[in-house]
């Protein structure tokens, strides 16, 4: 007997019809609406049922059971294939292991949440009709490996914004492209190739940078923070045999203090001497919210010690997974190699779409817009957040709101979960929970002030229930 068969075919759509039965039945086999073994009608009476051609409905059989879907005879007719068992149910993260912590922090979207930009600025008409070019232009282009530093335009492009904005002269050469900050990090540790050495770690600063330093066999030492940013001092007296320095100088995070002139130059000295190498995670960019941005700490090295990492993040959106790194003039071939061999970045076409954003103007611009908006959700924010409540601050696109210590700060991240809004735990950033203090990260980013309201009653009456 034919096992009964539902599908709505759409004559307006640009998808062939053929093409939408196939995914049709596809669709109900994996679900397991049509069980293997069940019978399927045959091409004749399932035209005759949707009202279509008879080839059309071969053309989308031929293509089922070259996928091994169907299986068709002459006895038995046409039928599902047989199937191995269902794959498992994903299991889920170990309670308080590393990935429960990193699916929390990156779940969303949500109010308050951090490291992503604003939705309301995203300019997606602009950039769909841009990569939609570079899709084309992708497609029609030679069959033929790209550069595995990633492609001629993007990095001229990104040489050019350097030098303008972070004052950083370097040549496209220079530059390589990655797959976000996380794949930059992960090249420039291979090229450095530090395992068993000790590595200056701000303190507090971020989990995930720890971590994959952690995974990379290098020791972290954590540096405390202070007004001036890293104390470079701290880490001479403390750690003075340390091969690698990992710092957020521009607005360091999560605190948001700039690192000073004095501290810059004195770590850049250090390094020269104790040939040491600095990884300089540009977080946040250009996105300083009142005067310019500092220059980029690569814009100060003369010895070649500093290897620079951004990414277009915070700035146009993660979803991109697109970075870049500039390697010193010694390292560069070296880096050339690691990504040819180990880390090829994104696909071209997005890669071309962002060139051509950079090319007519558009990101600093979009920049400029995105700032304004972020200074209107800042102020609100602050307004909205009660006396009493906790000492707020303003760090880099964060208002820290601290509690006192000892208090739950993880706790109340989840209490607040359900209800939309994701602020980030600040405890979770530093090394050591004897030295942890407790507060939250409020992200100005996704705090549109139309929400700013309710959500900081909501938030206010939660800490309440913690203290």
């Amino acid at each position: 007997m034919d096992q009964p068969l539902k599908l709505e075919l759409d004559r307006t759509a640009k998808t062939p019809l053929a093409e939408q039965i196939r995914k049709g039945i596809s669709t109900a086999i994996e679900s397991g609406v049509l069980t293997p073994g069940a019978r399927l009608p045959s091409w004749l009476d399932l035209a005759a049922q949707l009202g279509v051609a008879r080839g059309t409905v071969r053309t989308a059989y031929d293509k089922l059971s070259a996928a091994q879907l169907i299986v068709a005879s002459r006895a038995a007719g046409t039928r599902v294939a047989d199937r191995p068992a269902a794959a498992r149910v994903e299991q889920p993260p170990d309670p308080g292991s590393f990935m429960e912590r990193y699916l929390e922090m990156i779940a969303g979207p949500a109010i308050f949440q951090m490291g992503v930009p604003a939705q309301e600025t995203f300019p997606a008409t602009l950039l769909a009709r841009i990569r939609a070019q570079a899709v084309r232009t992708e497609s029609s282009a030679p069959a033929i490996y790209p550069d595995p530093r990633g492609e001629p335009d993007l990095r001229w492009e990104i040489a050019a914004y350097l030098a303008v904005a972070r004052r950083i002269e370097c040549s496209p050469s220079e530059v390589i492209i990655t797959g976000g900050y996380a794949s930059g990090l992960g090249v420039a540790l291979r090229v450095l190739g530090l395992e068993g050495r000790k590595v200056w770690m701000e303190e507090p600063g971020f989990p995930f940078t720890r971590r994959g330093l952690e995974l990379a066999r290098l020791l972290p030492v954590p540096i405390p923070i202070d007004a001036e940013g890293i104390d470079v001092y701290h880490g001479i007296r403390h750690a003075p045999d340390a091969a690698l320095v990992v710092v957020t100088p521009g607005q360091q995070a999560p605190l948001g203090p700039t690192l000073s002139l004095a501290r810059r130059l004195h770590l850049l000295d250090w390094a020269d001497r104790s040939e040491a190498w600095v990884i300089e995670d540009d977080y946040l960019s250009e996105l300083q919210l009142d005067g310019r941005a500092a220059p980029a700490l690569a814009s100060l090295d003369r010895a070649g010690r500093v290897i620079h990492i951004g990414s277009f993040s915070k700035t146009i959106s993660p979803a991109l997974r697109l970075g870049f790194v500039v390697a010193p003039p010694a390292l560069a071939s070296r880096f050339a190699e690691v990504a040819a061999c180990l880390a090829p970045p994104p696909g071209p076409a997005v890669q071309l779409a962002t060139a051509e954003f950079m090319r007519e103007g558009h990101y600093m611009r979009h920049l400029r817009r995105t700032k304004r908006v972020y200074v209107a959700q800042r102020d609100a924010l602050l307004k909205c957040l009660r006396p009493g409540a906790g000492e707020a601050t303003v760090a880099g696109l964060a208002v820290l709101l601290r509690l006192p210590d000892g208090a739950p700060d993880v706790s109340i991240v989840r209490e607040l979960l359900p209800f939309g809004m994701a602020p980030a735990p600040l405890s979770v950033w530093y090394a050591s929970p004897d030295s942890a203090r407790s507060g939250l990260l409020l992200g100005l980013a996704t705090a549109p002030q139309r929400q700013l309201a309710r959500s900081c009653d909501r938030l206010h009456g939660i800490i309440g229930r913690f203290a």
